[in-house]
């Protein structure tokens, strides 16, 4: 994939959406998943994706960096551009697109490597160090960024798997941005952790956003609530309302949000 250029405000200081997706409808086979999803994600804020099991939060998410590629016989139609550039082109790599776009699942999934080994695993592949010195240096910067360096700087050389879940689960962040990714997507990350564990997580990501622009797949609203700038809700398949997350929990203007967001179905 091509360099992707800087955005530039425009006259009244508004920048362009990191993401701006049209007219977006998704095909497993003959099933339809997504429906003219019309969306943009700011930049360097966190949006929160919500809405019952199956409504399509996570098939949107993995339209985002190209995921489902990798689903037989899922079909993407539509606008997806990240900083004005169409991912779906045929020019686009799809290695260097998922470096931009990083992706931590909702399963804490650390390699069967090192915690080191963990983490440098992308820098090497993408080759954005040149000794081993520049790469110690990167992944130590990761782990601090994740908060995790304190709690592991010790013991480097131990398996990724030998963490706690919550552990394992900023490990997976922080091997996604030792790749220096400018989006990161999160599946419901925190779903398999305590609620010390979740805490931590969130306070993670409330810090990463100065740097990273993200997206969250989140079942708890009370969550979307807590680490969220923006919040768009999907009901069957299609987007219902998107806008400043506390107008959405306060003053929804679709009465479907409204129902939801206050227990009457989900």
């Amino acid at each position: 994939m091509a360099a992707l250029e800087m955005t530039t405000p425009d006259a009244a200081g508004n920048r362009p959406p990191k993401f701006s997706t049209k007219n977006v409808n998704v095909f497993y086979g003959e099933k339809q998943a997504l429906f003219d999803v019309e969306l943009d994600i700011v930049e360097n804020q966190v949006t929160s994706l919500i809405g019952p099991s199956g409504c399509g939060k996570s098939t949107y998410l993995r339209c985002l960096n190209r995921m489902n590629d990798v689903v037989e016989e899922c079909r993407v139609d539509g606008s997806i551009l990240l900083d004005g550039h169409n991912i779906y082109d045929r020019s686009v790599d799809v290695v260097q697109l998922r470096a931009e776009v990083g992706m931590v699942f909702q399963k804490p999934n650390p390699f069967p490597k090192s915690i080191f080994d963990n983490v440098a695993y992308g820098p090497r592949i993408h080759g954005l160090t040149s000794n081993r010195a520049e790469l110690v240096e990167l992944v130590e910067s990761s782990l601090i960024r994740a908060g995790l360096y304190e709690e592991v700087k010790d013991r480097l050389d131990n398996p990724g798997t030998s963490l706690s879940g919550g552990q394992q689960q900023r490990l997976c962040i922080a091997r996604a941005i030792a790749v220096q990714p400018e989006v990161i997507l999160m599946d419901e990350p925190c779903s398999a952790l305590d609620p010390i564990a979740t805490a931590r997580i969130e306070e993670l990501i409330d810090e990463l956003r100065e740097n990273f622009t993200i997206i969250i797949v989140t079942h708890s609203m009370q969550q979307a609530a807590r680490v969220s700038q923006r919040t768009a809700f999907f009901h069957l398949g299609k987007l219902v309302e998107v806008g400043d997350t506390e107008m959405i929990f306060t003053t929804p203007q679709d009465q479907r949000t409204q129902d939801y967001i206050t227990g009457r179905f989900g």
